[in-house]
């Protein structure tokens, strides 16, 4: 199976590529914007890279990454801030212009990632069926992508699947995420922690279980044109998360609760309805 992923170079597109490549079947295409940061990736030498930026115009992307039977698109810039504006007056066109050029010229199937932010601020236990209420630039952007993707399905023959992505953590991810704080709070043998109180309850997913899920949609007919939640569906606080962290990493830290206000971007407690991945799991084993 030839699979082009986008953002190859990002946090869930380098763990991805590495999951594919177990399938000794898969022909990796691998494409970001730096072809420096791509050749660290440990999968390099295993991968046709193709550089591009989404904001190129070339005339035929179907052929130019070699007419994948597959796309994981991942791509996405500026996810440091969700209120960025950038995110509806650049991103949104550009993956709209960059996926529909894919399609016109042929690709047939396409994974697409979007966010748990697009439910907007609803509390509780969130299933795809729920009306999207996006309240930040970057869930707008995505729900908006969702639905010209709908649109464009209507006129051409391709099939989509759309993975509503929720708490992810793990190797690659950002030097500004929590959990990479914490670790670098560890490595620093620092002996106090600053956070929120900690008492929001999310949705965590080790980067690993989130690209094996990845990889199972993609490959799965069960769920399509379509959202899929990419989730636990088992609501935990971040307090607790970071207190099982220590745990296991055998370190003593006091945590300074409440130094940092809860985000005004997100609900205080949320976590997704796994029914959908879990019976994708189920026609795997």
């Amino acid at each position: 199976m030839k699979i082009l992923v986008t953002g190859a170079t990002g946090f869930i597109g380098t763990n991805l590529i590495s999951e594919l490549l177990k399938d000794p079947n898969n022909i990796i295409i691998a494409t970001s914007r730096n072809i420096t940061k791509a050749k660290k990736c440990n999968w390099f030498t295993n991968v046709k890279y193709i550089e591009h930026d989404l904001k190129n115009d070339i005339e035929n992307l179907y052929e130019f990454f070699q007419k994948p039977e597959k796309v994981i698109h991942l791509a996405w810039e500026d996810l440091a801030n969700y209120n960025n504006l950038i995110h509806i007056e650049d991103n949104l066109f550009n993956n709209y212009k960059f996926i529909k050029n894919l399609i016109v010229n042929g690709l047939k199937d396409i994974l697409i990632t979007g966010t748990c932010f697009e439910y907007g601020m609803i509390n509780g236990c969130l299933g795809e069926d729920i009306q999207t209420k996006p309240a930040n630039a970057y869930a707008i952007a995505k729900d908006t992508l969702r639905k010209f993707i709908i649109e464009l399905s209507k006129n051409y023959d391709f099939q989509y699947k759309w993975v509503r992505l929720f708490y992810m953590y793990g190797k690659g991810q950002s030097e500004k995420s929590l959990m990479s704080l914490l670790d670098q709070a560890i490595l620093n043998k620092d002996n106090e922690f600053n956070m929120s109180a900690g008492e929001q309850l999310r949705d965590f997913l080790h980067i690993n279980e989130v690209v094996k899920n990845i990889n199972l949609i993609n490959k799965q007919n069960i769920y399509v044109d379509q959202a899929i939640n990419c989730c636990s569906g088992e609501p935990k606080s971040v307090r607790s998360l970071v207190e099982s962290y220590l745990k296991q990493k055998n370190y003593n830290m006091q945590l300074n609760l409440g130094y940092f206000p809860y985000p005004n971007y997100e609900p205080m407690a949320f976590w997704g309805d796994n029914n959908k991945i879990n019976n994708i799991k189920r026609k795997f084993k």
